[in-house]
């Protein structure tokens, strides 16, 4: 994994190269029966998440379908506030989902020149957006061998004195890997040595299952720290199209919603009313789902054993998503592309994420009906086809 380096813009307009990951999804998401790589949690519908409180249909029905305000509307923002330790509301910026915050982040904080430190395989908006203006991006690469875990003491050894930002995320997409307390610690004192920004993608955030002590936000840890959130993961709710980032840093805040300005503007009044419903009511969702997402990484691991002869597997410790590799080592596109043909079964292909993990391929075990697509799965196997 090199480093990624593209030449400055000077003022030309900023293109970005196919958002691999998403074109393949737009192919195939709504039109295969079993989608067995999806990175979010079991949804949930609307009726269900208005039955979690009292009095909120006939609320819903009050609300005016105007403008919302800019950063947020306040009583959403206070619940998300509330997720951090001493944040005020006004520390939160809410965007139209998780994707929109990487962009203004890259857009707002970064400039051509700048070294940005990557920890990868990640989803690719978190280095394309950087690498297309014009940074330099340097992989702080994760490897299998150790469980996933990427080095501290390597970051510190990536870091100089063009360092603009860090990226890091935990629990992470595709591996399933999740920081201790301490690691996080660690990558907060690199980050703070150097006075750069850290921008820590928690989405996964509440789905950790396989760590002792989770690690605190980066936001509550670190003064230039930004902690991205969402609606659409360990929640489960996509369709409300909200994130947020939270950070103690006014300046960057500034500068995201400035730039904000030009993209979404404001949220939608029901998704940002609905997002607040669900935030009261986090505990009973969240548990709802961990009991599912741990249940079904329970079948998951016992196919895995069964299939040991074709996969090898690092055991996630966070989050619906695994990366399992192809024991021989080969390219898995094929592969999937095999299993979807014979069996209706999306897998998704590790070269997504880089050439670098074309072997491996995306699992997601977070949605109720896992069980009949790793049947699917397995019943193909059966056959001998592969």
């Amino acid at each position: 994994m090199g480093v990624h380096r593209n030449p400055q813009h000077s003022g030309a307009a900023v293109k970005f190269p196919p958002f691999l990951l998403e074109r393949y999804f737009a192919q195939h998401e709504f039109s295969v029966p079993h989608l067995l790589c999806v990175s979010d949690c079991q949804t949930m519908t609307a009726g269900e998440l208005l039955d979690l409180e009292p009095g909120s249909r006939e609320a819903l029905e009050r609300l005016p379908l105007g403008y919302t305000e800019a950063p947020g509307g306040a009583g959403l923002r206070a619940e998300i506030s509330g997720l951090y330790e001493n944040l005020p509301p006004d520390n939160v910026l809410v965007h139209v989902g998780a994707e929109e915050a990487i962009f203004t982040f890259a857009t707002a904080c970064l400039e051509p020149g700048d070294e940005v430190i990557v920890h990868t395989p990640c989803y690719q908006s978190l280095h394309q957006i950087a690498a297309s203006r014009g940074c330099t991006v340097i992989p702080w690469v994760a490897r299998p061998e150790n469980g996933w875990a990427p080095d501290t003491d390597e970051l510190a050894r990536l870091v100089t004195p063009r360092t603009k930002a860090i990226v890091v995320n935990s629990p992470h997409n595709p591996t399933g890997f999740c920081l201790d307390r301490a690691a996080m610690e660690r990558i907060v004192a690199v980050a703070a040595r150097q006075g750069c920004l850290l921008f820590s993608d928690e989405v996964y955030r509440f789905l950790e299952y396989g760590v002792d002590e989770p690690p605190r936000p980066a936001c509550d840890l670190y003064e230039r720290a930004v902690s991205l959130g969402v609606m659409s993961k360990s929640l489960g709710l996509a369709g409300l199209r909200v994130g947020w980032v939270a950070s103690r840093d006014k300046a960057a805040l500034s500068a995201m919603a400035a730039v904000k300005d030009y993209t979404s503007i404001c949220g939608s009044a029901p998704s940002e009313f609905l997002a607040a419903l669900a935030l009261r009511r986090r505990e009973v969702i969240l548990a709802r789902q961990y009991a599912l997402t741990t249940a079904n990484l329970e079948l998951l691991e016992a196919f895995m054993s069964r299939h040991a002869h074709l996969f090898d597997w690092v055991r996630p410790s966070g989050g619906p998503i695994a990366f399992p590799r192809l024991a021989s080592g080969q390219d898995a596109e094929p592969f999937c592309a095999e299993v979807l043909s014979g069996s209706g079964v999306l897998l998704l292909p590790g070269r997504l994420y880089g050439d670098a993990w074309k072997a491996h391929m995306r699992l997601g075990f977070g949605r109720a009906d896992f069980a009949q697509g790793l049947g699917a799965l397995e019943d193909f196997l059966k056959k001998g086809a592969v």
